[in-house]
């Protein structure tokens, strides 16, 4: 064992060789903390003599608590009769509860619903009581009660606007009828357990007794309900080390609370900070840019990254006109690069904003360069794309029945699943495409299978289609406004939870829609389908090609050469409404240190923006990082509020201000969102 330590370097021999009392390893990217965690459990099992079976190892997926198990194992051997417990938090909460859910009066063969039958089941509800309200929104809202621990008639009382009333009512008979059938959804998983835990002080004591050391990885991505669970499981000792970088906390907008890492020292008693700042990843520059920058962030623990590497190549800052001129001289350099023998494999494109991948994408299949898109679907594939695609099909050949069926009830028309079979039937009877059965039957020629207010419905649809095949026969750019007047897609997609990124992305294709007219007066709908079709029919890849990724999703990995292209000001940072400033920045500290020994760093001087062409200000990101002299403008400070008051926040809705403090030259507003209190930066809000 004492040969395992000393491989590890001081820092991290001091976190690793902690025995009791409460530990906060502030572990900067790219500094080992996977093995600074599990040699600290093979030190106490195998140095200290502690039991297995008495440590517990939280994660959040279970590839990083295989990972660790297997690492952990193979430090101190499998020769022990008991394992220890590595598994993600609510691995824990199933297996906690199959052993005591009958605290609540529950039995313990309850059944998981997953995230499919849970949507049916609040539809269901929804439509009993006559709510019409985003499935999303529903379901988002349920799960942000369940993780800030409000049952059903707290969120009933604590609800202020219609809207939310509606969310708790529907919530209140959804968690009914989870009981009546003995089910439970993955939020419950956590709140369940904390519940028998919070009312059973006796068994809450048998527990964190059962487990005398307890670690968390991620701690930076922990939401409430975790915190307080931990609270619980480590009552009756503290021993509770955690590993985290409050400069990696990038999941706010989920409900990760920075605040649980910030205040851990706060909040557990006689905690011991460790600070692994020397990365093994990065070369001196690469780093120097991302102290630079997060720096500028006043929520923060506070350290400094050190390069293992040593010196390297200095980044590269790359300037075009626009975004395909981007996307053509990145294909370039990656195409220089592979030809020196660099391994596809070891390049990534990395991007803020998931409808930049579009102009990506078009680039590198004209430059024939082999690509895979991870941790997203291809911009073209996405399902907001294919609905816009479908209708103009449609538009372009009414008999395409297969995109017919797509968009025929989206945005919805009350055309139900029996409805549509029924006209489905009259089409085949008739032997016809189903719009041409629509279109005769409007026009009298036999009569529809479905109601009146259907038939409405299907007149208004059609009455749109002609408008818009007439606009086709000269089409112009002009075409693309007319197009959603009608249709009203992005109001349809603006109204999810997640709306922001699908109307990003219809606002990316009709800006190239609308740039192709342009381009090419002559250019008819037909061919840009087809051009269409082709970007989008390249052949998977399966190795060998280079990754493009957001930046949340290439969180945990690494790149021998790294480009981050669309450092603009609202791109990157993304700015306006639910906006986090310091979060923008600590994504664009992750995008930073995800590059090993190459960094291209890419930004524009137009792009499209909510659909239209515009000239965009270089990102404030760039001079934050020491890469350019200049710095766009800040985002405009407010401080007219006062405790009391309502406010509005893209993300998180509607809320009442509890607190006022003063942050810098902004204002800090302490805002309770329907029982979820966050601290919100005043530019982030607006007042009702």
């Amino acid at each position: 064992m004492q040969q395992i330590i000393s491989q590890l370097n001081p820092t991290q021999q001091q976190a690793a060789t902690h025995i009791d009392g409460p530990m906060l390893i502030l572990a900067g990217a790219g500094s080992g903390k996977t093995k600074t965690l599990t040699t600290r459990l093979a030190f106490l099992i195998g140095e200290i003599g502690i039991d297995p079976a008495s440590t517990l190892t939280l994660t959040f997926t279970n590839k990083a608590a295989l990972e660790m198990r297997d690492r952990a194992l193979s430090l101190i051997g499998d020769s022990y009769s008991t394992m220890p417990l590595l598994c993600t938090f609510h691995k824990f909460g199933l297996l906690f509860l199959k052993q005591h859910i009958e605290q609540l009066n529950r039995s313990n063969n309850f059944v998981i619903i997953d995230s499919d039958d849970k949507k049916k089941a609040i539809r269901a509800i929804a439509k009993e009581l006559k709510i019409d309200l985003n499935l999303s929104f529903i379901t988002s809202e349920i799960s942000k009660y369940k993780n800030s621990l409000l049952l059903p008639q707290d969120a009933i009382a604590k609800a202020e606007l219609p809207d939310y009333k509606k969310v708790a009512s529907i919530y209140e008979v959804y968690q009914e009828r989870l009981e009546a059938n003995n089910q439970v959804d993955f939020d419950d998983l956590l709140m369940l357990t904390y519940y028998v835990l919070d009312k059973n002080p006796k068994l809450r004591e048998e527990i964190s007794q059962r487990y005398t050391y307890i670690m968390v990885d991620e701690y930076q991505d922990t939401n409430e309900l975790q915190f307080r669970l931990l609270e619980h499981l480590c009552s009756a000792h503290n021993n509770l080390c955690v590993v985290g970088d409050d400069d990696q906390s990038i999941y706010g907008w989920r409900g990760a609370n920075i605040n649980n890492i910030l205040e851990f020292a706060k909040n557990f008693e006689g905690t011991k900070v460790v600070k692994l700042e020397t990365n093994y990843r990065s070369t001196k520059p690469i780093l120097e840019a991302a102290n630079s920058l997060i720096e500028h962030n006043t929520a923060r623990l506070g350290k400094k990254l050190v390069s293992h590497r040593g010196e390297g190549e200095s980044i590269e800052l790359l300037h075009s006109l626009d975004e395909n001129m981007e996307a053509s001289l990145i294909a370039d350099r990656i195409q220089k690069l592979i030809s020196q023998g660099i391994d596809p494999n070891d390049i990534a494109v990395l991007y803020r904003i998931n409808a930049l991948s579009r102009a990506l994408e078009e680039g590198f299949n004209k430059a024939k360069l082999p690509f895979k898109l991870i941790g997203g679907m291809r911009f073209y594939e996405r399902a907001e794309i294919k609905d816009v695609i479908s209708y103009l099909r449609v538009i372009a050949n009414s008999d395409d029945n297969f995109s017919f069926l797509r968009i025929i009830n989206k945005p919805k028309r009350g055309i139900g699943k029996t409805s549509l079979d029924k006209l489905l039937v009259g089409a085949r009877d008739a032997k016809v495409s189903l719009y041409e059965y629509i279109y005769r039957g409007l026009a009298n020629e036999w009569e529809l299978p479905v109601s009146k207010k259907i038939v409405s419905s299907l007149k208004e649809l059609m009455e749109v289609f002609d408008v818009l095949k007439e606009e086709t026969k000269e089409l112009d750019s002009s075409f693309v406004d007319t197009f959603e007047a009608h249709i009203k897609l992005k109001e349809f997609y603006n109204a999810m939870v997640d709306g922001y990124e699908k109307v990003a992305n219809i606002d990316e294709f009709y800006g190239n829609f609308r740039e192709a007219i342009e381009s090419n007066p002559a250019l008819s709908l037909d061919s840009f389908l087809n051009d269409i079709s082709l970007q989008s029919d390249q052949d998977q890849i399966e190795s060998d090609a280079v990754t493009i990724m957001s930046v949340h999703a290439s969180k945990g990995l690494e790149f021998e050469h790294l480009f981050i292209i669309g450092l603009e000001e609202e791109f990157f940072p993304l700015l306006g409404e639910g906006c986090d400033i310091e979060e923008e920045r600590r994504l664009g500290y992750v995008a930073i240190t995800r590059a090993k020994s190459h960094l291209y760093v890419s930004y524009v001087d137009s792009r499209f923006y909510k659909g239209k062409r515009k000239l965009i200000k270089k990102s404030r990101f760039l001079g934050e990082a020491g890469l350019i002299k200049e710095t766009s403008l800040k985002i405009e400070k407010r401080s007219t509020y006062k405790k009391g008051d309502l406010v509005k926040h893209n993300h998180f809705g509607i809320g009442r201000v509890q607190a006022v403090n003063k942050s810098g030259k902004d204002y800090k507003l302490l805002i309770n969102f329907g029982g979820n209190k966050r601290e919100i930066l005043s530019s982030f809000v607006k007042p009702i």
